[in-house]
């Protein structure tokens, strides 16, 4: 349905679909949202150090290549002109012209010499042109021209009757031309009349310029005139019609004579010195805007426009021409090539072709609406690999030999001169030559697998790569006509953006970590160090590989630019070149990247809106160079006051102003390649930095020191011939001046002092403490030692008492023993008394040894050796014991029973309880009282 609704386009159009767009140079556009200005841009200046400079409504801009800078107006009004001469920056505007210059601080400060000349202007006097002679320079306002003499500082005026449309200079001459009047050049500070040519009456001047020893005369509407003995012919040119329909604004002869035309409603027109238009760039094909109001070629031949709204900047010696399609008609290329002196484009809309090497418009070629795959020359017949099947292309009509879908590619088959085979989505299909032409024979049947990269290891073997399932070998029958077996080849990874290709002859599988060659001795894919310099890991995009054997190079693709291998045809040395060239300025197709050469030394390359021509004859090695623009420094505590740093001189920051960001910059405008920058801190910092695009770096919080700031830069390959430096120290922090140091050393001595007498007087009453001390351990240790004496003394009483003890003890049970003894025998005499009567007398002797007080004498004398004092302290606390008692008491102390105590005092156990009791009541001892515990702990 989609395909009938184009075709009735086409009818409707009729055969062919013409595109209008042309190739032209890289353009760097600016809007004013990037330069921070008003829209309109009303004059172009360049200085010496390649900044450029414009005159804005808003003010001065400065573009140094990385920042743009603005100056306000110095009365508020539209800047209307601006010329840089030697190291200042004059500039004209409403009531007011005067210079810019720039101090040590990289900042531009305005003088007006209407103020300091004292100039008397005119009402809504302004100031549209600025011009130079020598010392002279001439300030033109639609009134009147002011010369300034910058040597005497002297000047003069120039008066005209009539409205001045503009200023000319033409060698070492200035002209001028009465609004829709005569022409008029100036001399010696008068107006001399050149020409009053009835066409002057119709045409307002845009430029004069020299040419063929006569002036040549552009004006607005119609055109250039040769002005010959006062009189205007006009100049038969090639573009003389088209300049004829449109209003020419502003125009500039190049460094190579040709000439740009900025229009007002036509955007610009570049023309050869022979009247040619060898480009025209409008809104539609890369312009911000089609009115331009100003034109400047700077020191890099690149050509700047100052637009009605924005500033575009074109890079006329830039090896790049591009094609836009801005119109989505043609869209994303996807192959192209050159045949038969004819340029065709395969995209996803279709086939495109028109002449080489020619402005014409390119033509849709019917019948191949849809995605392009493909399209090479074999033989001397152009195929077209279409989504649709297989084309054979003749001129510009297309016929289809093949109808099976998504014809990847189509190629010889080893050894026979009438087959082809081609990739489509199922799988591989042979063409035969049958009656000389091409058709479709067969299937190569037991392989479906989508074929977009195959090629031939032998006649019967052939390598095959799918970015999903891997690279297969399969091995084909001699017919050709069915896969006999397959098999994936797991020594190499499969990958996403890889290919796989003949080049020279060497079979080539790409993947991101390099390229495989395949090696014939070992029969497989090994990596190849030589090829793998064309994939770029780090900024890798594709493995796509493209082959040209047209001029023997392989080209290869990543983020940062564009890359080929060629070999020496002399001594076969092979050569890698990389081209600087970002993919968000190419654009590629990723993955359907294309290269076409156009001749030795030109290559297309697809993209995703057209394409872009590269000229290797073009491309320049140069040096840049790099500056310092400004030094700001701040302290974060306060950030909102920024203080700017002198360039010139060395600086010393407070040490709180620990925080320095350094602007830089390398002046080159090419849209292709941008420059980058390096840097270090000496100091801190001590090692390079990453290369960034960044124009500024920020050091925060730095500690005290001496440092020195490095930056360098390349642009593309080329590194700067400089590399700038500045040298400055952060002061040491108040508490570590050398005013604090004298104060801490001050601080120290006295502290020294003061702690030597007091260590003075502590080692003194140290020494008094440590012979106290002595003294006291010699008394000590004399004590300890009479203490010892003593000790041994006691332990030898003790000893003593234990004996005694003993000794009692002993004595004790001598004397328990010893009654019991007596009183058993008294008890057995007392058996046989009646019968023996003459045994009264032994049982007295019994009695009286039983109640015998020197045996007491003898105990009381060992107790009291045993128990010193025991009974003189129970007698003073309880006078009214008796002797027996204190005796009962001294048995007790013995901790004796009643059993035991009853023989000593010759009574029985039941007594001895009673004398117990009684004891208990003259002592007085409450009832729950032990008598035997009372006694042992007095």
């Amino acid at each position: 349905m989609k395909s009938t609704k184009f075709f009735a386009l086409l009818l409707l159009f009729g055969v062919f679909l013409k595109l209008s767009a042309q190739e032209r140079p890289p353009i760097n556009v600016f809007y004013p949202q990037d330069y921070g200005g008003a829209s309109q841009n009303w004059s172009i200046s360049q200085s010496d150090n390649r900044y450029i400079y414009i005159a804005n409504n808003k003010g001065l801009l400065e573009y140094n290549g990385a920042k743009w800078n603005l100056y306000p107006s110095p009365n508020q009004t539209n800047l209307r002109s601006v010329k840089v001469i030697d190291s200042l920056i004059y500039t004209g505007s409403y009531h007011d012209f005067g210079y810019w210059k720039k101090d040590g601080f990289g900042v531009l400060n305005y003088t007006s010499l209407t103020k300091a000349l004292n100039i008397d202007l005119l009402e809504d006097e302004e100031f549209w042109n600025i011009m130079t002679l020598d010392n002279s320079i001439l300030f033109q306002s639609l009134d009147r021209i002011h010369i300034y003499n910058k040597k005497t500082k002297s000047y003069n005026v120039v008066e005209s009757n009539l409205k001045i449309s503009n200023l000319f200079k033409v060698d070492s001459n200035f002209y001028f031309q009465n609004l829709n009047s005569n022409l008029y050049k100036i001399e010696s500070g008068e107006a001399i009349l050149v020409s009053n040519d009835p066409i002057l009456k119709d045409n307002v001047i845009v430029n004069i310029y020299n040419h063929n020893d006569a002036l040549l005369v552009l004006t607005q509407d119609n055109g250039f005139f040769e002005l010959r003995n006062k009189l205007l012919t006009p100049w038969k040119i090639p573009a003389s019609e088209a300049l004829s329909k449109v209003s020419v604004f502003s125009s500039i002869q190049l460094e190579n004579k040709s000439f740009v035309l900025g229009t007002i409603s036509d955007g610009v027109i570049c023309l050869s010195t022979s009247g040619n238009i060898t480009f025209k760039i409008s809104q539609s094909s890369g312009l911000a805007n089609n009115t331009v109001l100003s034109l400047y070629e700077d020191a890099d031949q690149n050509i700047w426009l100052g637009l009605d709204n924005g500033i575009n900047c074109i890079n006329m010696k830039s090896p790049y021409s591009i094609y836009v399609d801005n119109s989505g008609t043609i869209g994303s290329v996807y192959t192209s090539i050159v045949y038969n002196n004819m340029l065709y484009l395969g995209s996803n809309q279709g086939l495109f072709v028109k002449p080489l090497n020619n402005n014409q418009d390119f033509q849709f070629v019917e019948g191949t609406q849809g995605q392009v795959w493909f399209l090479d020359i074999i033989g001397t017949t152009l195929f077209c690999g279409h989504n649709s099947g297989t084309f054979i292309i003749n001129n510009k009509k297309a016929n289809k030999i093949a109808n099976i879908q998504g014809t990847w590619m189509v190629k010889p088959v080893l050894n026979h001169n009438n087959l082809l085979i081609q990739g489509n989505y199922n799988g591989l299909y042979i063409l035969h030559k049958p009656n000389n032409q091409w058709v479709l024979k067969n299937k190569i049947e037991g392989f479906d697998v989508s074929s977009r990269y195959f090629e031939f290891l032998n006649n019967t073997e052939i390598y095959l790569n799918h970015e999903y399932k891997g690279l297969f070998k399969l091995k084909l029958n001699e017919a050709l006509t069915k896969v006999v077996s397959y098999s994936r080849d797991t020594l190499v990874d499969k990958i996403i953006s890889s290919s796989l290709i003949k080049h020279n002859g060497e079979l080539l599988y790409t993947i991101k970590n390099g390229v495989y060659k395949y090696s014939k001795n070992n029969k497989k894919f090994v990596l190849d160090t030589l090829f793998s310099r064309l994939i770029d890991e780090k900024n890798f995009t594709s493995g796509k590989l493209v082959s040209d054997n047209k001029t023997n190079k392989l080209w290869s693709f990543s983020s940062k630019g564009i890359h080929f291998l060629t070999s020496s045809k002399l001594s076969g040395a092979q050569k890698i070149t990389n081209i600087p060239f970002h993919e968000d300025v190419r654009k590629d197709v990723v993955g359907y990247e294309s290269v076409t050469p156009l001749d030795n030394e030109r290559f297309l390359f697809g993209s995703i809106s057209g394409y872009v021509v590269l000229d290797l004859s073009k491309i320049q090695n140069y040096s840049p160079t790099i500056n310092i623009n400004q030094i700001a420094v701040s302290n974060l505590k306060a950030n909102d006051t920024i203080k700017l740093v002198d360039l010139k001189e060395a600086a010393e920051f407070e040490n709180n102003e620990d925080n320095i960001q350094f602007s830089y910059s390398i002046p080159e405008f090419l849209k292709t390649q941008k420059p980058e920058y390096q840097y270090k801190l000496e100091g801190i910092y001590n090692n390079w930095s990453d290369w960034s695009t960044n124009g500024t770096v920020f050091f925060e919080n730095l500690p005290f020191g001496s440092f020195t700031f490095y930056v360098r830069g390349k642009v593309g390959n080329q590194p700067t011939l400089n590399t700038e430096a500045y040298t400055f120290t952060i002061k040491r922090p108040w508490f570590l001046t050398n005013t604090a140091i004298a104060g801490y050393i001050l601080i120290l001595l006295l502290f020294s002092f003061f702690m030597h007498n007091v260590y003075k007087r502590y080692y003194r009453k140290q020494r008094e403490r440590i012979l106290q001390k002595t003294k006291r351990e010699f008394e000590l240790n004399e004590l300890e030692n009479k203490q010892q004496l003593m000790r041994l003394r006691n332990e030898k009483l003790r000893e003593d008492i234990d004996n005694k003890n003993r000794e009692l003890g002993s004595s004790t049970m001598n004397l328990i023993r010893k009654n019991e003894f007596l009183r058993t025998i008294k008890k057995e005499l007392e058996k046989v008394k009646e019968e023996k009567k003459n045994l009264n007398s032994v049982i007295k002797i019994i009695d009286k040894n039983l109640n015998n007080n020197d045996d007491w004498n003898l105990f009381q004398e060992a107790f009291n050796n045993a128990d010193k004092d025991f009974l003189k302290k129970i007698k003073q606390a309880h006078p009214t014991l008796t002797a027996n008692d204190l005796r009962l008491c001294a048995y007790l102390r013995l901790n004796l029973s009643s059993k035991e105590i009853a023989p000593l005092l010759n009574i029985s156990s039941r007594s001895v309880e009673v004398k117990r009791y009684r004891l208990r009541k003259k002592m007085e001892l409450p009832h729950e009282a032990s008598l035997s515990d009372y006694i042992l702990e007095i």
